[in-house]
């Protein structure tokens, strides 16, 4: 049997495509897991996955991840992943960022299920 190979995928077209913040769009999928872009202005919530580490890496923008006990802020091209169970909260306040995210397939972005943004494949 032979599969089809996948297209590539352009990270910037697919940001381009939308511009509605806080509602990640999947691009790929690897693994059991779903490769998404989102672009985020202010505060989000805050909240940990307490099933799963929490993968960021930012493409535009300036982007501060809120701990309890001290904040990271990141530029393009750099990444942190939350730990398991570590609560947080992504901050974009110095104007929009887009950000790369790769979680596993069904994880709600707020850790739960009832206020989750739906994700939907682009």
């Amino acid at each position: 049997m032979t599969v089809a190979a996948p297209s590539k995928v352009n990270l910037a077209e697919k940001l381009h495509s939308f511009t509605d913040q806080w509602s990640p769009k999947i691009v790929a999928s690897y693994n059991g897991n779903d490769i998404m872009v989102v672009r985020v202005e202010g505060e989000f919530v805050w909240h940990s996955h307490p099933d799963t580490d929490d993968f960021f890496l930012v493409i535009d923008g300036e982007l501060d991840i809120e701990l309890r006990d001290r904040t990271v802020s990141l530029g393009p091209g750099e990444l942190f992943v939350v730990p398991t169970g570590v609560e947080h909260r992504p901050v974009a306040s110095r104007g929009e960022v887009k950000l790369l995210l790769i979680e596993p397939r069904g994880t709600p972005n707020t850790g739960d299920e009832a206020t989750a943004a739906i994700k939907v494949e682009i």
